[in-house]
């Protein structure tokens, strides 16, 4: 997706960050936005003050897990759409016009929110990312995701539609990311968060030779980082590439990529 707008408003749109799954992600992911605001004011010759960013609100909302709901869709209070929806109304009585989901597995539940709010625009987080990374001409990235990313497809379907190779990990790679992911961030233990994140990447490199790793869950981010055994490996953050795209539709009401 081009960088560059071909209009934008006379202020910037109203936008909504739907958080909340987990926490830290949700707030760090106001982070990421407010630096791409800036980049984004930087790009278009606004000058930086803080009048200048635009209107965004975090839902900050307790929303079930949503690996467990992939997994028993038997209609009930497990499932993660209602509160999901829920949130998204307040979001759009708030003025957003532009929502984020600042969850990976989360999308899998997008379309259901697209629906259901058709005046707003519910970024693609997924896709945002795809389209990075074919533009960059990427040719194979090993995934880092949580067990219900990988069972609903997300990314694969998306990378398979660019054409880039997708490398997942092993059964046991798989359940170590998980151990991270909850046993690690959500419980407040990042060292062990790290060796797990680190080791199953230094296990994809050597095993499929991969360079780039796209980090398919907010939690990953808040605890790899670049450490000296992943010299050599592009991280890619979706959360980063999600927040500018986010900024981009705050200055510029650019036309959504679906």
């Amino acid at each position: 997706m081009s960088d560059v707008c071909a209009r934008r408003p006379q202020a910037p749109q109203v936008v909504g960050i739907l958080g909340g799954m987990g926490p830290a992600a949700g707030a760090d992911f106001v982070r990421l936005f407010v630096q791409a605001c800036t980049r984004r004011m930087e790009l278009l010759g606004i000058p930086v003050h803080d009048q200048a960013y635009p209107e965004h609100w975090l839902a900050q909302v307790p929303i079930p897990d949503r690996t467990t709901a992939l997994h028993d869709t038997r209609p009930g209070a497990h499932q993660p759409a209602d509160p999901m929806l829920q949130a998204t109304g307040r979001l759009a009585a708030l003025g957003a016009r532009v929502v984020a989901i600042a969850c990976n597995t989360a999308h899998a539940w997008h379309g259901i929110l697209q629906q259901r709010f058709p005046q707003m625009v519910v970024l693609h987080g997924v896709q945002e990312v795809v389209a990075e990374l074919s533009a960059r001409q990427v040719q194979g990235v090993g995934l880092l995701a949580t067990q219900g990313t990988y069972d609903a497809g997300l990314y694969q379907r998306e990378l398979e539609r660019a054409h880039i190779a997708c490398y997942v990990p092993t059964d046991a790679g798989r359940e170590q990311l998980m151990q991270g992911i909850y046993d690690g961030v959500k419980a407040g233990n990042y060292p062990l968060a790290r060796q797990c994140f680190e080791s199953v990447s230094i296990g994809m490199r050597e095993r499929y030779g991969v360079s780039t790793l796209i980090m398919g869950c907010t939690e990953i981010p808040l605890a790899l980082s670049e450490q000296p055994r992943l010299q050599g490996v592009a991280l890619v953050n979706p959360s980063v590439v999600l927040a500018s795209a986010l900024a981009r539709h705050a200055y510029c009401d650019a036309a959504p990529a679906f």
